[in-house]
């Protein structure tokens, strides 16, 4: 498989995901959203970074590129797309998930490690973990706050799109373990299928053992385990 990394005007973590992704012996290549997505595209990661500066709404300008609508046919193909911060973002304001990300509760920008709590463990993303699993991912953003209203969150949850939530390292979640006032402490969801996520989380950089840790090696190897639950 082949999973194509999407670099805006601004993207900055693309090769930290191409870096990853190579670890995991998962071949990945950058493609420049003017380009288009290469015929050989089996994932698609949208990176982290500060996409057009985070100009209008973070996301909000990369995911009106050309490139998207070739990403929503292909998720909507079965194609696995994981949005990673401002990927995340983008993934949002392009319609591949719900809900917003915007200004962090603090107003300040938040460069840490956090705990996420894992939600479901029958998802390619969430595979390699067991529900309920607290994993450490570091966190940068200044515009990571999850909001959707209640009542599409509420069905949200009904319908298992929750996927991670931030929580202490003992798994329980509440204030003082939301970095950034996420409404339930939603730190990552899912689209309308299982194959197509969001985090706001770098699990990329929670993946290569001598910087910062391994506990984001299994959200990575979703690509994997989708590709595989395809054949």
């Amino acid at each position: 498989m082949t999973v194509s990394i999407i670099r805006f005007g601004g993207s900055n973590c693309d090769r930290d995901a191409e870096r990853a992704l190579a670890h995991l012996g998962i071949d990945a290549e950058i493609v420049w959203h003017e380009d288009g997505l290469p015929a050989e595209t089996s994932g698609i990661v949208l990176p982290g970074g500060f996409s057009y500066g985070d100009y209008l709404r973070a996301g909000a300008m990369a995911a009106r590129s050309p490139i998207m609508n070739e990403v929503r046919e292909a998720a909507a193909d079965g194609t696995p797309v994981l949005g990673v911060c401002n990927g995340a973002q983008v993934g949002c304001e392009s319609g591949l998930t719900e809900g917003a990300f915007t200004t962090n509760e603090s107003a300040r920008f938040q460069c840490e490690h956090v705990y996420l709590r894992i939600e479901r463990d029958d998802t390619p993303w969430t595979a390699a973990y067991e529900e309920g699993d607290v994993i450490e991912v570091p966190i940068a953003h200044g515009e990571g706050r999850y909001e959707v209203d209640d009542d599409r969150l509420a069905e949200l949850e009904d319908e298992g799109r929750v996927l991670f939530r931030y929580c202490d390292e003992d798994g329980e979640t509440g204030p003082d373990a939301n970095p950034n006032g996420s409404k339930h402490n939603v730190a990552g969801v899912l689209g309308e299928r299982e194959h197509v996520a969001v985090l706001m989380p770098h699990p990329e950089r929670a993946t290569l053992p001598d910087v910062g840790g391994t506990d984001g090696q299994g959200i990575l190897r979703g690509f994997e385990t989708a590709a595989t639950g395809a054949e």
